[in-house]
């Protein structure tokens, strides 16, 4: 089973509980929810750990747990799973895969009805919602019954299917495949290729491209691929294979003389690589996966190219970065040598978003690792500042008075380590802080006086309006302690579209009053979108790229923050934390 299949599965356990007894198996709800987000969050599949004989290393799955998952891997199933699952009718468990569908309205529905068939239900409770008979059902309404019409709808196009992998994910499986290969003699280069290479948000199937002179002892040795579910076919120059997880692999091979041309026609964009062939023309050149021809050249000579950079050069251009081949401009730029110094991992001096795991009693999650286990990693990482950020206090479990006890003692800790890492890593004392639906911050002017800065966000509350959801947004922000809109957006890739707003109001808003967006580099997020990124840039709007992270391991993911930006045409000039400390806070004090 994939991770996406087990995910699944767990959440479906915990909603049969749920169902059956909320109060008496919260615990095991619990328990099935933390598994289940813990395991969507990793990069790893659990069947390959299994393999490697690592489930133990697993965050936050407790030994239970553990044994379950081995005996999922061993068999396919686990005994406990199905007598769980068996108490609940079989028909409401596709109709948890629908946004807006909740374990017990997912089982009124089914248990009023009587709905028997899992295989049909999506459309058996469509037609009673046509047929207006779910809005008379108690709890439910007029508006309830159109909002599954909706959900059913946007589901049946495909709009919440996971198909694509995030960029992560799929990085981290190209990663593991390139090592695989590398360890052949007979593979002299490789590289991916497609969407990947050009660090798309999502990737499909993931393509390779090896430069060797011995093209079938490398398809060869592709096809005993430890992690090998099937081979769907093997050629002479080309082979696919399914992997563990249930993607595709497709592997390109070419002598090492061609291997640039190879690499620049699979890289595409398709978009790019039609633009570039009308330019091509107007030299009276002919291109392709092999190289270039004279398309005056009676003999149809054929000119290989070991690089890219001589594919390009061949052509009159720089090399143009993958990341930005989708032909909005790039290759006039390349033509006049002008195209952008664009922002690299090297250029970033320190993350601003960061949760640890002080005990603030937040609004939301908490951090895993402490504040120093997160500073030494920083400093591993040649950072020079770390901003802390955790959630607020919560609103709803604390008074004013006790809020306010809470962040004197967080900042008393933080003044502490200030002095403790003076010399190796400066501190800026910020927190996340809620805008709520009104618009105002869940932090009152007293304890926002305490911090360096606030990074302020929206965690509730998506359903509302474009304007409405715009002139929340710029309420939270017009707070002069107000730094940084994060996760500007709200998605969540493959899961949530996220809210409309309008970007026009936000961008001039935030070049009038000194304003920041965030590029957060979270996995699920990579939130502002690349489109988004290159408007702020062009409008000289103020970026922060920052991870999210709550344990020290997803510091690491700074690299994907740095894609999207690359993606936008950032260059370090137009990311606040790839500037000095001094800069910083200069800015910061704007």
């Amino acid at each position: 089973m994939t991770n996406t299949e087990i995910t699944r599965l767990l959440r479906q356990i915990a909603a049969a509980y749920s169902i059956t007894d909320e109060k008496k198996y919260r615990f095991q709800i619990i328990a099935y929810q933390k598994a289940a987000d813990n395991i969507e969050s990793i990069h790893t599949e659990i069947t390959d750990l299994y393999r490697e004989g690592k489930l133990k290393t697993l965050p936050g799955i407790g030994a239970s747990m553990q044994n379950y998952l081995q005996e999922l891997c061993e068999t396919g199933q686990v005994k406990h799973f199905e007598e769980v699952l068996a108490t609940i009718p079989e028909a409401v468990y596709p109709l948890l895969d629908i946004p807006s569908f909740g374990p017990k309205k997912a089982y009124k529905l089914v248990t009023a009805f009587q709905l028997a068939s899992p295989e049909n239900v999506m459309q058996d409770v469509m037609s009673l919602a046509k047929k207006g008979k779910i809005a008379p059902l108690a709890g439910f309404g007029e508006k309830s019954q159109s909002d599954i019409i909706r959900a059913l709808e946007e589901y049946a196009l495909g709009k919440t299917k996971t198909a694509r992998m995030v960029l992560p994910y799929a990085n981290e499986l190209a990663e593991k495949i390139v090592a695989y290969l590398k360890k052949s003699p007979d593979v002299l280069h490789v590289s991916p290729l497609g969407s990947l290479r050009r660090k798309r948000e999502t990737v499909g199937d993931i393509d390779m491209a090896v430069a060797t002179n011995h093209p079938a002892e490398v398809l060869t040795y592709f096809t005993q691929y430890p992690g090998l579910e099937r081979v769907i076919e093997k050629g002479d120059r080309t082979s696919s294979i399914i992997v563990s997880s249930g993607k595709q692999i497709d592997l390109m091979v070419q002598p090492p003389e061609a291997f640039g041309s190879l690499l620049q026609h699979f890289t595409g964009s398709k978009a790019h690589n039609v633009h570039l062939r009308e330019y091509a023309l107007t030299k009276r050149l002919s291109l392709s996966e092999y190289g270039i021809r004279k398309k005056d050249d009676p003999e149809k000579k054929l000119t290989q190219y070991a690089t890219e950079e001589a594919f390009y050069q061949a052509l009159e251009l720089d090399w143009i970065p993958p990341e930005i081949r989708e032909d909005t401009g790039e290759i006039e730029l390349a033509r006049d040598k002008t195209l952008p110094k664009l922002l690299e991992l090297k250029d970033m001096k320190g993350d601003f978003h960061i949760h640890p795991s002080y005990p603030i009693e937040p609004s939301h999650d908490m951090g895993r690792d402490s504040m120093e286990t997160m500073l030494d990693k920083a400093i591993s990482l040649n950072y020079e500042y770390l901003g802390f950020s955790e959630h607020h206090p919560s609103t709803g479990n604390h008074t004013k008075e006790q809020i306010m006890n809470i962040l004197i003692k967080r900042k008393e800790y933080i003044d502490k380590l200030k002095e403790k890492y003076n010399k190796n890593i400066r501190i800026f004392s910020l927190l996340e802080i809620d805008i709520q639906p009104n618009g105002n911050l869940a932090m009152d002017d007293d304890a926002l006086a305490l911090l360096d800065g606030a990074i302020v966000s929206i965690h509730s509350g998506f359903s509302m309006d474009k304007q409405q959801i715009t002139d929340r947004i710029l309420k939270g922000l017009s707070h002069p302690k107000a730094k940084i809109l994060a996760h500007p957006t709200g998605r969540l890739l493959n899961q949530r579209a996220g809210y409309e707003v309008d970007w026009e109001r936000i961008f001039a808003f935030c070049e009038e009053h000194h304003k920041a967006l965030e590029i957060n580099a979270s996995p699920l997020r990579l939130d502002l979108s690349d489109i988004l990124v290159r408007e702020a840039v062009k409008r000289k709007i103020p970026l922060f790229i920052d991870t999210d992270s709550h344990a020290v391991d997803q510091m690491e993911l700074m690299e994907y923050g740095v894609s999207v930006a690359r993606r936008g045409w950032a260059t370090k000039d137009d990311i606040v934390n790839a500037l000095p400390y001094n800069e910083v806070v200069e800015w910061f004090n704007k």
